[in-house]
């Protein structure tokens, strides 16, 4: 059974997250390091970040990663936002760092004027020094493949592969595969022929040696939208069956397979309690799941 997971909220503060993760039976983690909406985040305490860490531990959480805010355009052409996005990605990859997270997702940007190549150059760019800058560190970059809503970058493996190579392969640069904006972008995973023709493209462009992690995510919208909308697993435009196929695939046994579908109202604080819409879908994803001889 592959690594199942879900983003889960650090309300009440990081380790709270990892206690969610706990009580739906989770194998990996994804959470806001910061407020996603924000530029500027809290400071984390050394004693906190050390109760998360030592808690993940406990858990036997095999990846915990982080989703950068949304606020960071590192394609924009405005060199005023570029360079806000830039400080934000460093503090994204400094709070994972400290964390011990195996990286940070970041959907790549929008070019919003010029070309896409000249987007895709400024998010090469950016990356590289900011990794540089971090020569000693271990925490990724986990470039998010996207539905392709306006002039947003990465909807194309051909675009997640020339960030890479515009990068000269850095070790340190990875992809999380999203089936909702897979399928919203135009990849079919719905058919037999169309799992196996988008695969096989990945494969051959990318490199499943660069996949890291998948959202996994049913779609409001259908093939080809362009519109990112996350549905609950088997009540979308996906699919069940769409789903048992990547749950099944042995290439993908041990990547991560983490939830970002809707959730219950919840409660910041008082005691952990299932969210019975992540129970729900957990459970969906852990049934479709074929006993192995």
């Amino acid at each position: 059974m592959p690594p199942f997971g879900a983003h889960m909220s650090v309300a009440g503060g990081l380790p709270r997250a990892v206690a969610r993760a706990v009580v739906h039976r989770c194998d990996a983690l994804q959470v806001f390091a910061k407020n996603a909406n924000q530029w500027r985040g809290r400071p984390l305490p050394p004693d906190e970040v050390a109760q998360f860490r030592r808690d993940v531990a406990s858990a036997g959480l095999v990846a915990v990663v982080s989703h950068a805010s949304y606020l960071i355009n590192l394609a924009t052409a405005d060199a005023a936002l570029r360079a806000q996005s830039r400080e934000a990605m460093a503090d994204e990859l400094d709070r994972a760092e400290a964390l011990g997270l195996l990286g940070v997702v970041l959907h790549p940007g929008a070019y919003t004027t010029g070309r896409a190549s000249d987007g895709i150059r400024l998010i090469a760019d950016n990356l590289r020094e900011l990794l540089d800058a971090r020569a000693a560190g271990t925490t990724m970059v986990l470039l998010e493949c996207t539905a392709g809503q306006g002039s947003s970058i990465g909807s194309r493996f051909e675009e997640l592969a020339e960030i890479i190579g515009l990068m000269d392969g850095h070790a340190r640069v990875g992809v999380c595969l999203d089936t909702c904006h897979l399928l919203a972008a135009g990849y079919d995973l719905t058919t037999d022929d169309g799992y196996a023709e988008t695969f096989a493209a990945f494969g051959r462009i990318v490199g499943f040696d660069r996949l890291r992690v998948f959202h996994v995510n049913d779609s409001k919208k259908p093939l080809g939208s362009r519109v990112d909308r996350h549905e609950h697993i088997g009540k979308g435009h996906l699919g069940l069956e769409s789903f048992r196929r990547l749950v099944n695939d042995r290439r993908f046994a041990s990547i991560p397979m983490l939830l970002e579908t809707p959730k219950g109202e919840g409660k910041p604080t008082g005691p952990i309690a299932v969210d019975p819409l992540d129970e729900e879908n957990l459970n969906t994803l852990r049934a479709l799941v074929r006993p192995r001889g």
